[in-house]
């Protein structure tokens, strides 16, 4: 052996020491890799970008499988689920700095959040270290398990479905158009073992055997990229005959809940209501999207007889127009200790050319945002001053299962309220298939982080997923229009501290999409297809050593 590879094989040695732990600083050495693999996953995703960061689900699985036990697996999967969601989620310490007195409440959100959800991540790192797979096979194993662990923090108890791997490429780009046949979990999945395969060029194995799963993975991106070129270069986005007008008020979270600024609020609703034609659409709009929670009242107030504001809500309004709008509503209700029962809605108010606006349909939100609709402890969480986040005077109920609205002489909708649009499937993509979504957000809890433009790339993909358009109105931004392919249509985009309105020719629906008609059916039949060939490639490899001379 030469002096130079020599020096090679004791640099690789010393690093593998290092990686399993087994060199002096072996174990701060593992929690730096650990950490750093997590962030560089989170910072794949919009509005940083940093593909390149997608190296981070490769680099967890090395540590994973150098992991000399499957408690030290568990801690790695720990902390690297912890910095991709301290960089992803950091956000929601912004929504405690509202109110000054819950400031103290905001670095506790900020860490206990991603220590949480950070738990998903190091279950599936324990279960891989724990079956050990040998072989190229290793790559699906881990692929496999990291995605269904992913399926599970979007379903258990309320679910957290926030920045799921599939979600890492921007919404409406080629590489996003998988999410259209097996939605973005699967996408999430794809993703991950194509990334992974280039942990297998070190290890054991043949060398061709390694070189062949890492040029299938490399393949995989290029397929994936080149069908959704494809896809995008051949879609045809034909416009409906309805206009929407996206209204944004530009109302900060902060300057909200007082009596001087309501009056100021309803006034710079009702006048971008009234405003003339605005954009290419250059007629009368259609409907008219207002925000989740656009004005701090309840619908039971702002609809009163002789309520002022209802009064001028109707008369920005013309015949034949329907305004679809956010508010809190109350139903009186015997069996609660507040004798009433509240829900956060969206209302559809139709002007038909007579006194006041008749409710033509109401949608009420189906999962509900823990600790800030509901207080999942909330006789601890009220005494803490958490209560002031929900500004009602008990917890928000949930709807009955998420289901399209009748518009009178419009297209069928399907409303999805602020986190709602987080979630994969709330949308019927066969029979009663609406031709739109609405999603309306209050995402000026949130200010100018990060957090408001990945809500807005991952509802996205919920056009993406059903082939359908989405109107989305937020108070503060940001408010778009996004096409049957997960794209902001040109010209339509409020970003974040700008007021105005946007009218918008509605697209007509896109082709009924394979995940629109399966739903989650298409993630599981890769999931099983994936795990049988991973056996089967093991079980090859373990006969050709078998019958090895």
């Amino acid at each position: 052996m030469t002096a130079e590879a020599s020096s090679d094989a004791y640099a690789t040695d010393a690093f593998a020491r290092a990686v399993s732990g087994r060199s002096a600083h072996g174990r701060w050495f593992r929690i730096v890799l650990a950490l750093a693999a997590g962030a560089l996953a989170a910072l794949a995703h919009p509005p940083f970008g940093f593909l390149p960061g997608l190296i981070g689900y490769p680099l967890l699985m090395v540590l994973t499988e150098r992991s000399a036990t499957v408690r030290g697996a568990l801690w790695m999967g720990w902390l690297a689920g912890f910095a991709y969601f301290l960089i992803g989620c950091w956000w929601v310490a912004e929504a405690f700095l509202v109110n000054p007195a819950q400031a103290w409440m905001a670095p506790f959100a900020a860490c206990l959040l991603p220590a949480g959800v950070g738990l998903f991540w190091a279950g599936a790192t324990a279960l891989y270290r724990r079956l050990a797979p040998k072989g190229v096979a290793r790559v699906l194993i881990f692929a496999v398990l990291f995605a269904v662990s992913e399926w599970l923090r979007g379903h258990m108890l309320t679910g957290f479905p926030w920045n799921p791997a599939g979600a890492s490429w921007r919404a409406g780009s080629a590489m996003s158009q998988a999410a259209s046949v097996v939605g973005v979990y699967g996408l999430g999945f794809i993703t991950v073992a194509a990334v992974s395969s280039l942990a297998v060029l070190r290890g054991p194995g043949s060398r061709r055997s390694r070189g062949a799963a890492a040029a299938a993975g490399l393949a995989t991106l290029v397929l994936l990229w080149g069908w959704g070129a494809h896809r995008l270069s051949t879609a045809r986005v034909e416009a409906s005959d309805t206009v929407i007008r996206l209204v944004q008020a530009n109302v900060d979270q902060e300057s909200k809940w007082t009596a001087e600024a309501y009056r100021s609020i309803v006034d710079r609703y009702v006048r971008l209501t009234a405003q003339a034609p605005a954009g290419p659409a250059n007629r009368r709009p259609d409907i008219v999207l207002w925000p989740e929670g656009a004005l701090p009242t309840s619908a039971n107030l702002a609809f009163a007889p002789g309520a002022w504001e209802g009064q001028a809500i109707a008369d920005a309004l013309q015949p034949g127009q329907i305004l679809l709008m956010g508010l809190a509503r109350g139903e009186p209700d015997p069996a609660e200790p507040d004798g009433a029962r509240y829900y956060n809605s969206l209302f559809a108010l139709a002007d038909e050319g007579g006194p006041g606006l008749r409710v033509a349909a109401v949608y009420d939100k189906h999962r509900l945002v823990p600790f800030g609709e509901y207080l999942p402890l909330g006789g601890l969480m009220s005494a803490l001053g958490v209560r002031s986040l929900v500004h009602m005077p008990a917890d928000f109920s949930a709807g009955p299962t998420p289901a399209p609205l009748r518009l009178p002489g419009r297209p069928d909708v399907q409303p999805l309220i602020c986190y709602e649009s987080l979630y994969p499937g709330f949308t019927p993509g066969g029979a009663g298939r609406p031709q739109w979504i609405a999603n309306v957000s209050n995402d000026a809890w949130f200010g100018r982080t990060s957090g408001p433009r990945q809500h807005l790339n991952l509802a996205s993909y919920r056009a993406i997923e059903t082939g359908l358009p989405m109107a989305r109105a937020t108070p503060t931004g940001i408010s778009a229009l996004i096409d049957p392919y997960g794209r902001v249509v040109e010209g339509t985009r409020l970003d974040p501290g700008v007021a105005g309105v946007v009218d918008v020719v509605l697209p007509e629906a896109g082709p009924a999409t394979l995940y629109g008609r399966w739903g989650d059916g298409a993630f599981a039949l890769l999931i099983l297809v994936s795990l049988g060939a991973g056996l089967a490639v093991r079980t090859a490899s373990a006969a050709r050593r078998r019958t090895r001379p």
